[in-house]
């Protein structure tokens, strides 16, 4: 496990919250996310990783489009 993991806000709440099933909301989630001074830590592993759920403040689909942007980009 990374270090900044240790710092994250989320380390103390229910983990069902990040992994919302297909058609619920993550706004509850991503909210919280807001609030995590290693935001930037998480979407960096989490884009990485090629991770699911909501990470660093954003969804599967949101890094998916992001990874897609920046693969155009260059």
């Amino acid at each position: 496990m990374s270090e900044w993991m240790d710092e994250a806000v989320c380390a103390t709440a229910d983990p069902e919250e990040w992994f919302p099933v297909k058609g619920a909301s993550a706004h509850r989630a991503k909210r919280i996310c807001l609030t995590c001074p290693v935001i930037n830590e998480c979407l960096q592993y989490a884009l990485a990783n090629k991770l699911t759920g909501v990470w660093g403040g954003t969804s599967h689909s949101e890094r998916i489009r992001m990874a897609d942007m920046e693969r155009r980009a260059s």
